[in-house]
């Protein structure tokens, strides 16, 4: 497999996979849309590298993606173009359905009629992974279960409303068409690049100003948090030597409360960057309004995976956390700009559930 497709791959999850698919020496057709989370300057490392090219694009438009399957003569196609951030669904969920479901859509027809146009050794290795979320399983309670690939879904917010339904439509295509696919279920990334929404990187770049740390409610909802890197060489795996048809969570096996998170945000900071008077960033913690339908828990059981494929997390929460802030402390020029432009800070998500864009 020496050609891949890789939708979103200007975001932060998919400029990863690119940045390591390049660097394995693959080549790699990066489609992305460019919209406000899409960024070219997380592919500058690679922005010479003769086997990577950039094509501005949206997956809606199934003609194009077609045509540029064909063009390329594509191998397998690594599908990460999703609307991502839960607030921003709760404030527009219109765009999460278009982006997230319809969208899918119409890049599963795509891939449908190139890979039936496809004979002999292209055909039979062709595959077609779809990247998904933990927050399809829904909520869990504070004791030792986990997500399993057997959990049942049930999505709470939009956003993961919008991938359950991508995730259902990728198994039809697989049941009814025969289209090979290969799925997979994250936790929540963290790591360079990562746009400043969400919550790791909001705190970093919040906390070096002095400003306010929002919590939301008490900051007792858990995630389990696997670093970016770890997860690209994990979706890497799922495409060359998963089993067709199979899904497969991918965690970090790092459970943390959201105040854990950005309580050790601020102690880091304040080791590397002291603020005048020596005063501790935890004193800038707020804690504010919950978000609505804001699950409590979420961990994964990457059991599977592991055993199966024989990939496990090289960073531990504390080491690949210690990486990220040592990141944006060196790389202002990459997220300067967006807090400056695109976004500030601000908060996102306190529509009323059923909003509208």
């Amino acid at each position: 497999m020496e050609t891949i497709l890789v939708t979103g791959g200007a975001g932060f999850i998919g400029s990863a996979v690119v940045r390591q698919l390049v660097r394995d020496g693959k080549r790699v057709i990066n489609f992305d849309k460019l919209t406000y989370a899409g960024n070219p300057e997380s592919l500058k490392v690679i922005e010479n590298a003769t086997n990577h090219r950039l094509v501005e694009g949206d997956i809606l438009d199934s003609e194009l993606v077609l045509n540029l399957l064909r063009e390329e003569d594509v191998d397998g196609i690594m599908h990460l173009a999703a609307e991502s951030h839960v607030d921003r669904s709760i404030d527009g969920p219109g765009a999460f359905v278009e982006t997230n479901v319809v969208g899918t859509f119409r890049l599963l027809d795509a891939a449908l009629e190139y890979w039936r146009g496809l004979e002999g050794d292209k055909k039979s290795n062709f595959r077609f992974h779809h990247i998904s979320t933990d927050e399809v399983f829904g909520d869990l309670d504070f004791d030792d279960t986990l997500f399993t690939e057997d959990t049942p879904y049930a999505p709470s917010s939009p956003y993961s409303a919008s991938k359950a339904a991508s995730d259902h439509f990728v198994r039809a295509w697989h049941e009814t068409y025969g289209l090979p696919v290969v799925l997979s279920n994250c936790s929540n990334n963290y790591g360079p690049y990562h746009f400043p929404e969400k919550l790791i990187p909001l705190v970093i770049l919040n906390a070096l100003d002095g400003k306010q740390l929002p919590v939301y409610g008490t900051g007792e909802n858990v995630r389990d948090w696997l670093y970016v890197e770890d997860h690209a060489r994990a979706l890497i795996a799922v495409l060359t030597t998963g089993d067709l048809g199979e899904s497969y969570n991918i965690g970090g096996n790092q459970e943390r409360t959201n105040l854990q998170v950005v309580e050790a945000i601020c102690d880091a900071l304040d080791e590397r960057r002291p603020l005048e008077g020596e005063k501790s960033r935890r004193e800038l913690i707020t804690f504010v309004t919950d978000r609505p339908g804001h699950d409590r828990r979420y961990a994964i059981d990457a059991s599977k995976i592991e055993r199966e494929l024989g990939w496990a997390p090289q960073e531990s929460f504390e080491s690949g956390l210690a990486k990220t802030i040592d990141w944006y402390l060196d790389n202002e020029w990459w997220w300067g700009p967006i807090r400056s432009g695109k976004y500030g800070g601000e908060r996102l998500g306190e529509s009323k559930p059923g909003g509208s864009e």
